[in-house]
């Protein structure tokens, strides 16, 4: 007997008529039975509402909907040099960027009645339960789009009936609040992916490098049918089973008749490539923190802002320029391995370089590496290592002296000089102290041409120079350099002061720029969606030095790389022009020269200050990585300026048959030839 003729016999004999019912059943019986009954109707509705009426409705989340977003660091051809976000990695996609046939592949296998339901599908719920009591399991879901939403959003994933009724009312109450579109867009931008991927986009992106309209049906439904079990489906790890449930989605296309018999068997054969890369795609490191370093103050919440950055950096370069820091590493290496006494004890594991190359003309830098290998230490000596730049500093004295009417063929003395200075008093009184600098070969030429003294780097020639003009008259000279923190003593001349490589790359460019000095910079704009938020203005130039007597120094240096200390920085096929640095105790060593069109800085040394192994200097040190950088600059760009162009008005004459030599009107020929013994020594 079934539950409605046992109530109806129970209201007939509450009203007095004859019924079968049998009259000996308890009173306590029957009354059992109505509250079971009641209990039945009532009690889900009872619960229902108890879970509505505690429920919290918040559904602004997803209302107002802000993710959290990647931003991406690009170099100046539009090449992405990395992605940075802070726990997620997401790019947003409105839905006018979403591609239709997204839309249709995904309502295909999970909602295809979306349009029509508002925000539950009961004909899905009740097939979905017949299906489970038939086979005594859960074997089927029936959660629209919105459910997965709001359970993917606004709920936590625990298996209870309070949780499940919670995702219903929330469907119904975002349906009410939200557009059929709206949710879409939300749905595809949250959803995860698999390998770390949340939303379309930026699964597109990563596992097919594409942009949404870029994508194929195959990729389309790879995409979309993600969502049921991303890390089973992922393509980078099960790519065959990939295929398979995105053939599953096609036949259901198919079959619903929304894209016809060519594209079907087409998609079906079709075979994506994909791409399993790191979330990051981090292809320059040191540049990366420095633009997130530099960004952090104007822009907080860069990591999950959604930001574009577009940087001066160029990716092949950069590339070049990592692989030859690591090529004048490894060959330093390799010369303490095998050069026995002296060199058996030394401690590699503090030496370190760095690289910077910019265009001087723009001011902007093209490469930066920071450190041999970013994993065992992301410091960034290109930017924030302060190191002396010893003999590499002597261009700028000699450029004052240029300007001041100095040519290459003028004669300088090198002889030694003694000088006396006083330190701070000790118990007897003050003491005097000497100090007798000497060149680095310990040999005097007596006089030697401006040209020949830095061809050589000669110390005493230099030293003796700036004696000559005066080390006041040179350091208010060198403020036009932007120079700061000048020494007041001839330690001046030894380059004691100290700065990072990009500082000095800066300084150095006046040279490589014909004696105009720009300001260096790493970021050209910031922008989100299609504004621009922050462009770099424009770039600040300075002329420091006339053009022709830039050039009288570019000349010299040039002869450094030719036959000089700089000569293992010679590349065949291009003009160079550089200088070489080592400071006492060969702590730091270094190379700073240019190309035509590229100027580049190299440093190595110990990150601690401690001295290099014996004889280590710039030559032999940073010049390697110089030249094996143009190397490769030369086959990547084999239409760059190769050779300097003479100004019109600097006279070039050939002394002594073969030695080619500069003048202006300016740096005029000598006219006085002075004789000094090569064995004097003053007193000063």
């Amino acid at each position: 007997m079934n539950i409605d003729k046992i109530l109806e016999k129970k209201i007939k004999q509450d009203s007095g008529i004859q019924t079968d019912l049998p009259v000996k059943k308890s009173g306590l019986k029957k009354i059992s039975i109505v509250v079971l009954l009641l209990l039945f109707v009532f009690g889900p509705i009872f619960y229902v509402g108890v879970i509505a009426t505690n429920l919290t409705y918040d559904t602004s989340s997803l209302v107002d909907y802000k993710p959290k977003m990647s931003s991406c660091i690009y170099d100046i051809n539009g090449d992405k040099i990395a992605n940075v976000f802070e726990d997620r990695h997401r790019f947003f996609a409105p839905f006018d960027e979403i591609p239709p046939r997204m839309v249709e592949a995904l309502l295909a296998i999970e909602d295809t009645s979306f349009f029509e339901h508002s925000g539950i599908n009961y004909d899905a719920i009740f097939r979905a339960i017949i299906k489970d009591i038939k086979a005594m399991s859960m074997v089927e879901g029936a959660s629209t789009l919105t459910q997965q939403l709001v359970k993917n959003t606004l709920l936590t994933r625990e298996k209870k009936i309070s949780r499940k009724l919670k995702e219903l009312i929330l469907s119904y109450k975002i349906e009410a609040e939200l557009s059929k579109k709206e949710i879409l867009e939300r749905y595809l931008n949250e959803i995860y992916l698999g390998h770390n991927y949340y939303g379309v986009k930026t699964a597109a992106d990563g596992y097919f490098h594409k942009e949404l309209k870029d994508l194929t049906l195959k990729e389309t439904a790879i995409l979309v049918g993600l969502p049921k079990a991303p890390s089973y489906y992922a393509p980078t790890k099960n790519y065959d089973i990939s295929l398979g449930r995105a053939n599953r989605v096609i036949e259901r296309l198919h079959a619903l008749a929304w894209i016809d018999d060519e594209s079907y068997e087409k998609a079906l054969k079709e075979r994506p490539t994909v791409y399993d890369e790191t979330l990051t795609l981090n292809k320059a490191p040191y540049v990366v923190d420095e633009v997130v370093r530099r960004l952090k103050e104007q822009f907080p919440d860069f990591k999950t802002g959604g930001y574009k950055v577009y940087t001066t950096i160029d990716l092949k370069m950069q590339k070049a320029a990592q692989e030859a820091l690591v090529y004048g590493y490894e060959q330093a290496q390799i010369r303490v391995k095998e050069n026995g006494e002296g060199y058996e004890d030394q401690n590699l594991t503090k030496f370190n370089g760095a690289l910077i190359s910019v265009d001087p003309e723009a001011g902007e830098i093209r490469a930066m590496v920071g450190g041999i290998d970013y994993a065992k230490s992301p410091f960034n000596r290109a930017t924030q290592a302060y190191r002396q730049p010893g003999s590499a500093f002597k261009p700028f004295l000699y450029q004052v002296a240029l300007d001041f009417g100095y040519s290459g063929a003028t004669k300088l003395i090198d002889i030694s000089r003694t000088y006396d200075f006083e330190t701070q008093p000790d118990e007897e009184g003050e003491e005097t102290k000497k100090w007798k600098p000497k060149n680095y070969e310990n040999n005097f030429k007596g006089l030697i041409t401006l040209r020949e003294a830095l061809v050589h780097s000669r110390n005493l020639a230099t030293i003796n120079l700036v004696t000559d003009i005066g080390i006041n008259t040179i350091t208010a000279n060198l403020k036009k350099y932007g120079i700061k923190d000048l020494p007041s003593d001839l330690s001046l001349a030894l380059g004691s002061i100290t700065l990072s490589p990009e500082l000095f790359a800066q300084y150095f460019s006046s040279f490589a720029n014909g004696g105009m000095q720009t300001d260096l910079t790493l970021i050209k704009s910031v922008d989100r969606g299609d504004e621009t938020l922050w462009e770099h203005p424009a770039q600040v130039t300075r002329r420091v030095a006339e053009e022709r007597q830039a050039f009288l120094m570019t000349t010299i240096l040039r002869e450094i790389v030719q036959r000089g200390t700089g000569a293992r920085a010679r590349v065949n096929g291009i003009e160079l022009a550089g200088k070489t640095g080592t400071t006492n105790d060969s702590i730091d060593t270094w190379f700073v020269g240019y190309s035509p069109s590229i100027e580049t800085v190299v440093w190595f040394g110990n990150d601690d200050n401690s001295p290099l192994w014996r004889r280590e200097q710039g030559g032999w040190t940073a010049a390697p990585s110089f030249s094996y950088f143009y190397r490769e600059l030369i086959k990547i760009y084999p239409q760059m300026p190769r050779k300097f162009e003479k100004p019109d008005d600097v006279i070039e004459v050939t002394v002594e048959g073969k030695q080619k030599e500069y003048f202006t009107d300016i740096s005029k020929p000598p006219q006085v030839e002075v004789k000094a013994e090569a064995d004097e020594e003053l007193l000063f």
